[in-house]
């Protein structure tokens, strides 16, 4: 049996904030927001990336632990593929993002950058893999 990434899931504090940073941050289009505002799904291709609040993990039975910009990052990071990662990061910076490096060419022909969102999960702004 073979899987398939559907979809990845964020738990935030605040999803509509969270929703609106990335649209402005990164240009993504927001599928839809529950009518809860817990829980909400950005268009990103193939994946779609959501967002939830975290009373939804307390409903699902999770425990987690809360992202804050204020702490050590979570060991993952979303990377997300531009044309032009350097004015990319930019606009992130410019929509809020805190920058932790910026783009840089890396030795595999990929241009590379990272920030934190508003949540403080880091994001990696690159380029395509070269073909």
């Amino acid at each position: 049996m073979a899987a398939r990434l559907g979809y990845t899931i964020l738990y935030v504090a605040d999803v509509e904030a969270t929703v609106a940073f990335y649209e402005a941050a990164f240009g993504l289009p927001r599928k839809f927001i529950h009518e809860s505002n817990l829980y909400a799904e950005m268009d990103t291709g193939q994946t779609t990336l959501s967002f939830a609040g975290e009373p939804m993990a307390e409903m699902n039975g999770l425990a987690i632990r809360a992202n804050r910009k204020t702490d050590v990052a979570a060991g993952f990071e979303l990377a997300l593929i531009f044309h032009d990662p350097e004015e990319a990061y930019l606009n992130a910076i410019a929509a809020g993002a805190t920058p932790v490096k910026p783009p840089e060419h890396k030795p595999w022909g990929q241009i590379v950058g990272y920030v934190r969102d508003v949540n403080g999960c880091l994001v990696e702004i690159a380029s395509a893999m070269p073909d």
